[in-house]
């Protein structure tokens, strides 16, 4: 059962986390949803590493992280793998489908627990679907979305998605930054 619902604070969670300096025997840190206070969370879930979408999701975030940073977000990669297996794809090239250069940490969420609590495993095979959540610099859930193995996630809808959070207003169909916001008439 899912404990991620929209307009409620997001579950907690502590896990180990990869990190993009990490050597092989570099000592496991751990990160908290309570780190993140104070700041827009980009939290998001894929299935495997050393798999064929998932890199194309992770490289592209990354390469785009300042936009992120720019509107006060951070992104927080997980999957159900060890720190280990993280760490070993964050040292391959992208070009050997490795995500070598990847500017955030990595959650490796062995127990399920996190995938669980935010309704993204798929109990029977021990993986996660893929899953974006928004969360609010109070650490409530804003926005979340949850889809099946073969696609990837769009970089663009994210940051507009986020910066619709932002703007306060209601932003309707395909709004962008710098459109109006509808007003609701009283």
């Amino acid at each position: 059962m899912s404990l991620a619902q929209v307009g409620k604070p997001a579950p907690d969670f502590r896990a180990q986390v990869a990190r993009p300096d990490d050597g092989p025997a570099t000592p496991a840190s751990t990160l908290s949803l309570a780190d993140f206070r104070g700041k827009w969370l980009i939290f998001f879930w894929y299935p495997l590493d050393f798999t064929f979408v998932c890199p194309t999701e992770i490289t592209a975030l990354s390469d785009r992280l300042e936009e992120f940073n720019d509107l006060g977000a951070e992104i927080l990669g997980a999957s159900t793998d060890s720190i280990y297996s993280h760490r070993a794809w964050m040292r391959t090239p992208r070009d050997q489908n490795g995500i070598h250069g990847t500017a955030y940490p990595i959650l490796a969420d062995m127990t399920h627990t996190i995938a669980r609590d935010y309704g993204v495993l798929i109990e029977e095979q021990g993986i996660a679907l893929r899953g974006l959540f928004i969360i609010d610099p109070d650490g409530v859930l804003q926005y979340q979305t949850i889809n099946n193995l073969n696609i990837g996630r769009s970089v663009d809808e994210t940051l507009r998605v986020l910066q619709g959070l932002q703007s306060g207003g209601l932003c309707p169909s395909d709004w962008k930054p710098g459109k109006k916001t509808i007003k609701p008439t009283e």
